[in-house]
This record gives C-alpha cells, structure tokens and sequence, in this order.
C-alpha cells in the first residue's frame, strides 16, 4: 500500500516559512553586476577627486522586511489557509480508516480488507498531489510577490545611492559577492529600508512576524546589488 509521504502540518509549516523559502527563491535577483549610481551634486569632494564610495546592502532581506512584503505574505496566507485545512481534514480521515483497519483485525473479510487499503491508497494519492500543488502555488506566488516588491526597493536603493554620492552598492545577501565584512557604517540596509516604509506609506501589519534582521558584516557575504528583473 501506498501512502502519502508529506504531512499537511508540512503545508501548514510551509506557509510560515514563506519568507525564508521566498528568499531562497529571490537569490537570482542578486548577480555578479554592481548597482551604480552617480555621485551627488553636494559631493564635490568625492566628485572632484574621482573617489569611489562603496556601500554594502542586504537587498533580500531589506525587501522581506518592508511593510508592503509583511503585509502581502499575510494577505497570501489567508489565501492559502482553506487549502491547508483541507488537508488537515483529509489526513484526518486517512488516519481514522488506518486505525479502523487495524483495530478490525481478523474481523474482516480479505475482501473488506483490500476495500479498505485500495480507499487508504486512493486518499493518499489524493492527499500527495493537492499538498504538492499547494507547495507550488505557495512557492509560485512567493516568488511573484518577492520580485515586484524587489523592484521597487531596488529603485529607492538606487536613488538613495545617488542621493548620498555612491559609485557602487555591494549586496553582502548575495553568495558569489566576496564581500567577508564590511563596517557597520556603509551598510545601507536600514536607511534604504526606512526610505522605502516611507515613500510606500504602508503600516507596519499586525500579527505578521518578521524577518530576521539583515546583517552584513557578521560573516561572510556575498554578491552585488542589481536591478531586480522586470516583469
């Protein structure tokens, strides 16, 4: 007999985890390119002399901790939630006819027996491709979400970068980057953060956990920030 072999409190788990798996998943908008941006008018000094500012940023995590990407995670969760109780209905009843079988022992007759077993297995299947699809859909939408919050957070960072005079923004997120550290001050994450929140004008949701908050310079890092891919 076949049986499923994900749980639904895995696809309950899985929407919890949304942002981690949406950062996984928004690893390709990162790439080997640098994020330039000219130098500021007021920056005379550093235009003059032709020197190069350099900033560091953790681009994922600054988009998975903006107001609209919390409140967008939780609006998919709702979505997503009569699905995940489906399941958990459906897995209820497969464990219910597993006990029933067993507890009915000899008391059955080979043929109830495999009645019983075929009805199991056909629950099962039916159990591992919804939750399959599930993950998909989750995963799908994530995905979506990430990028078109990304790009916006993308053109904020490029404007702070102008604004401020830098000639090159590091995404230290990234693998790849070979950024090992970098000094608390050039790390822009929680500036362009903060002018994002701003200039989108969205609360912070209630009840919405955050994502862990970005760092640059603990351990190794990698990447440059680039311009998220359009859609």
């Amino acid at each position: 007999m076949r049986t499923a072999t994900r749980k639904p409190k895995e696809f309950v788990n899985s929407m919890k985890r949304m942002l981690s798996i949406v950062c996984v998943l928004a690893t390709g908008l990162g790439g080997a390119a640098a994020a330039q941006a000219a130098p500021a008018a007021s920056d005379s000094t550093s235009a003059a002399s032709g020197a190069t500012r350099i900033a560091v940023i953790n681009f994922n995590g600054a988009v998975q901790q903006t107001n609209e990407f919390q409140r967008d995670i939780a609006d998919l969760q709702k979505k997503y939630q009569p699905r995940v109780d489906e399941l958990q209905k459906l897995n209820t009843t497969i464990e219910a006819e597993k006990k029933e079988l067993q507890d009915g022992g000899s008391k059955l007759t080979d043929a109830d027996r495999q009645t019983k077993l075929r009805d199991i297995d056909d629950k099962s299947k039916d159990l591992q491709r919804k939750g399959d699809d599930l993950r998909n859909d989750e995963q799908e939408a994530g995905q979506q979400t990430f990028q078109q919050v990304g790009q916006k957070v993308f053109d904020v960072l490029s404007d702070y970068a102008k604004a401020h005079g830098y000639t090159l923004v590091l995404d230290a997120g990234q693998q790849g980057s070979g950024v090992a550290w970098a000094a608390p001050e050039v790390d822009i994450t929680k500036e362009v953060l903060e002018a994002y929140n701003a200039k989108a004008g969205i609360p912070a949701p209630a009840n919405v956990p955050s994502a862990p908050a970005p760092k640059t310079s603990a351990a190794p890092h990698t990447g440059a920030a680039t311009k998220p891919a359009s859609h």
